[in-house]
C-alpha cells in the first residue's frame, strides 16, 4: 500500500490541475494546441489516480456517506451525470454538432463554396496540406471520418 500511496495522491493532484486548467480554457474557447487532447486523455489518468486514492482512503470515504450534506452533493453528481446522457434537444443535438455533421456529409466543392473561396483554390489548399480530393469527395471520405481531421480541413478551408 505504501507504493500506491507514493503516487496516488500526486497523480490525482497533477491530473486535477491539468483537467481544471484545460477545462476552463475549453469553456471559454481559449484552448489551443493540445489542450483538448490533453483534457480527454488526462481524464484517464485522473480516473486512475482517484480510484487509487479511494482505495487508500476507503474507510474515511465511507464515513462521508453517513453525512447528509455529502450524500446530497454526491447524489447531485450522480443525477447530473445521468442527465448528461439526455439529448440536449429533440431535433438531433447541439446545433454546432449538427452543422459539423452536415459538413462531413457534404462534398468538398460545397464546403469550399461556403468558405468563400474558388474551387481550385480550395483544392490547392488541401493539396498543399497533403490531402488529395476532388470536388465530389465528401469531407468524411477525405478524413476517414476522423473528427479531428475534419476540423483541420474546415480550419484550412475557412482560413482567410
Amino acid at each position: 500500500m505504501s507504493a500506491l500511496r507514493n503516487w496516488a495522491t500526486p497523480l490525482t493532484t497533477a491530473s486535477f490541475l491539468v483537467m481544471g486548467v484545460t477545462g476552463i480554457l475549453m469553456f471559454f474557447h481559449l484552448d489551443s494546441g493540445l489542450n483538448s487532447f490533453l483534457h480527454e486523455w488526462g481524464g484517464w489518468l485522473m480516473v486512475l489516480g482517484v480510484v487509487a486514492h479511494l482505495l487508500l482512503n476507503w474507510r474515511p470515504f465511507t464515513t462521508y456517506l453517513k453525512r447528509p450534506m455529502a450524500r446530497v452533493i454526491m447524489g447531485g453528481g450522480v443525477i447530473l451525470l445521468a442527465l448528461s446522457f439526455w439529448p440536449a434537444s429533440g431535433d438531433g443535438g447541439h446545433p454546432a454538432q449538427m452543422v459539423m455533421q452536415a459538413m462531413a456529409r457534404s462534398d468538398v466543392a460545397t464546403v469550399i463554396a461556403l468558405s468563400g473561396h474558388e474551387l481550385q483554390a480550395g483544392l490547392d489548399t488541401l493539396g498543399a496540406a497533403g490531402m488529395t480530393a476532388e470536388g465530389t469527395t465528401t469531407i468524411a471520405e477525405l478524413t476517414g471520418g476522423s473528427r479531428d481531421q475534419q476540423k483541420q480541413v474546415i480550419d484550412l478551408l475557412f482560413a482567410p
